[in-house]
């Protein structure tokens, strides 16, 4: 497990990392990590705890709100957090403040999940025609590539998966399930690895678009 000195002493420990969605475009320095931990605690190794403490308690908001990606939107959050610092802002209970951002990031994931949601829907039920406006028509075609790019076991898999609604939904899983001679579990890890991948694929082309 990483130490407060750990956190210190490696420079690229506090910079947000991985490739999820979310990502700002600010750039966390050593410069700005000081500001940070001198914002944490006088002591700079009391700091390093709390700040190992404040993100190890941002993960698990994350986790436990299933997101796909908890330590990358945790070191987003901390990295927001920073950048306010690094601007002046005084902060007088940054542990709560920190998840105060937290709250406000993890709104910003939602909805992102929710526009890949749509975009999948979309193109599950309709490949051409869009119902959901300009905003959503990039995210359908880039869908459509990065489909392309999975095998087609987990084409196949995804597209059943999110298949249909509620009740309907359900039962295709179930039959699903049945035809891959998987457990329900076990397919909706499966189904959850190959969407994080759409995901971070879908992110990288509607920027690029």
């Amino acid at each position: 497990m990483e130490t407060g000195s750990d956190a210190l002493n490696d420079g690229t420990a506090s910079s947000p990392g991985g490739s999820a969605p979310l990502r700002s475009k600010w750039v966390l320095t050593q410069a700005g990590f000081d500001k940070l931990l001198a914002c944490l605690d006088a002591d700079r190794e009391a700091a390093g705890r709390t700040y190992l403490e404040i993100r190890t308690n941002l993960i698990r908001f994350f986790t436990w709100r299933g997101c796909a990606f908890p330590e990358d939107h945790a070191d987003e959050t901390i990295n927001r957090v920073a950048k306010k610092v690094s601007e002046g802002e005084e902060i007088r209970n940054p542990s709560g403040y920190c998840m105060g951002v937290g709250r406000l990031v993890l709104l910003e994931v939602y909805k992102e999940q929710e526009k890949e949601r749509l975009a999948l829907g979309e193109l599950t039920y309709s490949p051409v025609e869009s119902n959901y406006g300009d905003e959503i028509e990039p995210r359908v075609e880039c869908l459509k590539r990065c489909l392309q790019g999975q095998t087609p076991e987990n084409r196949e898999l995804i597209l059943q998966y999110y298949e249909g609604e509620k009740g309907e939904k359900i039962e295709n899983r179930k039959k699903l399930s049945e035809k891959l001679k998987t457990p329900l579990n076990t397919l909706r890890m499966r189904a959850l690895r190959v969407r994080e991948r759409l995901q971070v694929c879908v992110g990288d082309c509607v920027k690029t678009s």
